[in-house]
């Protein structure tokens, strides 16, 4: 359950955003309409007009409400919770009250009625502040649920992008310390080369999850990573990056390509006597970018593709969900002896 704030400081909605005005004022319109059903047997015309009377009322009023609720936000927001609430009722009351007599005094300015005091006055203002007042608490009732839900929802999110993650960065870093650890003695010079490729590395991987990076980024850290292995299998280790047709300003999620990579010479390379080469495509087409991995299949490889494989391939594919949702996808397949993987996702463009 999500903990109620103690401050309204993120109690409270943007009154002055178009969605939260268009909430406020579909829900006076959908008010009116119960109003006039409730008053009326038919709806004939003599309902509609009373339809159109209450919802030009009520969306006048709505519309000085929000712009009063708008100018109070940053007093509402320093105080608590509680305080808030109360002074944006008050607020929405001064509105429904000054609103009401300005209705007054325009219908009788205009000849609509004969005395600026009628004796109905009273009654009409007291009734009309009762409705609003009750209708303007279930309003920003809601209102004020739905921000929260919606805060709680991006926060449960960062959370979620932020463990998956997590997961990657154990791994990896076992992996890399191993095979810097085999060159400390042979090639003291090399080995000091890779930890300083993998200290970039570490900035990218202690960065927010929710943050895309751009492409050129994401190439790099991919680039990094294989001049890691390449040190510890040598000639074995063969790349091939075929790359075309991308947008330089495009933005993907942190660690993409490294996980795909790691599998491709866990699972592919490491486990043949020859080694062989790992293939990089990236290409786009339409508003999609694609990439594909694609490693050389070992000797029993029906064994080969093991547990490890299938928990990085789902965390990426969730983390590809939790960004993009069904635009995003990827598939594993075997062809011509090689395990290909093949991941989609919708082009986004920083700026």
């Amino acid at each position: 359950m999500a903990k109620t704030p103690d401050t309204a400081a993120d109690f409270f909605p943007d009154f002055g955003s178009l969605r939260v005005a268009t909430r406020i004022l579909l829900f006076v319109v959908t008010i009116a309409v119960i109003i006039t059903i409730g008053r009326n047997d038919t709806f004939d015309d003599t309902a509609i007009g009373e339809l159109k009377l209450l919802a030009g009322f009520g969306i006048v009023l709505s519309l000085l409400s929000i712009g009063a609720l708008k100018l109070a936000s940053p007093l509402m927001r320093r105080l608590s919770a509680f305080g808030g609430s109360a002074l944006a009722i008050l607020v929405v009351l001064g509105v429904l009250f000054a609103g009401t007599e300005g209705l007054l005094m325009l219908l009788y300015q205009l000849g609509f009625i004969a005395e600026r005091w009628p004796v109905w006055h009273e009654s009409f203002v007291g009734r009309t502040m009762l409705v609003g007042v009750v209708v303007g608490a279930l309003g920003l009732r809601y209102l004020i649920m739905s921000h929260q839900s919606e805060a709680d929802a991006r926060a449960e999110q960062a959370s979620r992008m932020q463990a998956l993650q997590s997961r990657i960065r154990p791994h990896f870093l076992f992996n890399s310390m191993n095979s810097i650890a085999s060159l400390t003695r042979s090639d003291p010079a090399r080995a000091e080369a890779a930890l300083q490729d993998l200290a970039d590395l570490f900035r990218v991987l202690l960065k927010d999850a929710r943050n895309l990076v751009p492409i050129a980024a994401e190439r790099e850290i991919a680039r990094q990573y294989l001049e890691i292995e390449k040190m510890r299998l040598g000639d074995r280790l063969k790349v091939t990056w075929n790359v075309h047709n991308v947008p330089k300003a495009a933005m993907v999620p942190a660690l993409t390509l490294q996980p795909l990579l790691e599998n491709s010479i866990y699972h592919g390379i490491e486990p043949r006597f020859s080694g062989g080469t790992v293939r990089i495509e990236i290409w786009n087409e339409g508003n999609f970018l694609y990439f594909l991995i694609s490693n050389p299949l070992p000797e029993g490889h029906a064994a080969a593709h093991s547990k490890g494989n299938r928990i990085a391939q789902d965390n990426i594919r969730q983390r590809l969900q939790t960004h993009f949702g069904s635009q995003a996808s990827m598939q594993s397949f075997e062809e011509g002896g090689h395990y290909h993987v093949k991941v989609k996702m919708p082009i986004v463009v920083n700026g």
